[in-house]
């Protein structure tokens, strides 16, 4: 089992209401991409700020960090939000 707790930056979001319209989104494009669990976690208050944690079971280490690898591909691909810390976790 792989996590992985990043941070974004939301330029554009003046608003909770914006904020939750591009995470959306981006959670909706990685959860149909990707074999990961996602949910917003952190900083639900902040309109430019926002944590994301995601989580993937595998049989093997290499297999759970390439699923995850490919989540982060996706959310780096938006273009309203920089991811700016990633914090991986293995168990």
């Amino acid at each position: 089992m792989a996590s992985v707790r990043c941070e974004l930056f939301i330029y554009e979001a003046q608003s909770l209401k914006d904020k939750r319209s591009v995470l959306q989104s981006v959670l909706r494009k990685v959860r149909k991409r990707c074999n990961v669990s996602a949910a917003e976690t952190g900083y639900q208050q902040t309109w430019q700020r926002a944590e994301l944690s995601l989580c993937a079971v595998a049989a093997s280490k290499k297999s759970a960090e390439a699923e995850l690898l490919r989540a982060l591909a996706i959310i780096d691909q938006a273009e309203a939000a920089e991811r700016t810390l990633t914090n991986w976790e293995w168990a």
